[in-house]
C-alpha cells in the first residue's frame, strides 16, 4: 500500500526539480536541503521552497511567495482524472486482446489439428 505514495511524491517531486534546473541552481543540493526542511514532524518546514528569483531554499511566507492553493487542487484532479482515463483505456484494449484471443476464428484452409508446423510430418 506504500508504494501509491511514494509514486505521488516522486511526481510532486518534479515541481521543485524544474524550478531549480530553471533558474539555475545545483539541482542536486537544492533537493536535498528542501527535503531536510521538510523532515520536521511538526509541520516547522511546512512553507519552505525553491525561490526562482534568487536559486535559494526560502521561507515562501517571509518572501511573500503565494501560490494559490486552487491551482495546484485542480492540477490534482485533472492529473488524477487522466491516470484514471489511461488506465480505463488500458482495460478496454486488453479486454479487446483477450476477447480475440477466446473467440478467435480458425482460418477455413486450415487443418483442424491445428498448426503442423516443424513437426514430423513435414520430413
Amino acid at each position: 500500500m506504500q508504494w501509491p505514495y511514494k509514486a505521488l511524491a516522486g511526481a510532486l517531486e518534479v515541481i521543485p526539480r524544474t524550478l531549480a534546473q530553471n533558474c539555475g541552481a545545483d539541482v542536486v543540493r537544492t533537493l536535498t536541503e528542501l527535503r531536510a526542511k521538510h523532515a520536521p514532524s511538526d509541520g516547522s518546514g511546512m512553507m519552505w521552497g525553491v525561490n526562482g528569483n534568487t536559486a535559494k531554499i526560502d521561507d515562501m511566507a517571509k518572501a511573500d511567495i503565494w501560490d494559490p492553493s486552487a491551482v495546484k487542487v485542480q492540477s490534482f484532479k485533472t492529473a488524477i482524472e487522466s491516470a484514471a482515463m489511461l488506465l480505463r483505456i488500458d482495460d478496454i484494449v486488453s479486454g479487446i486482446k483477450k476477447e480475440r484471443q477466446q473467440t478467435g476464428r480458425k482460418a477455413e484452409d486450415s487443418d483442424e489439428e491445428g498448426d503442423t508446423f516443424g513437426d514430423a510430418r513435414d520430413g
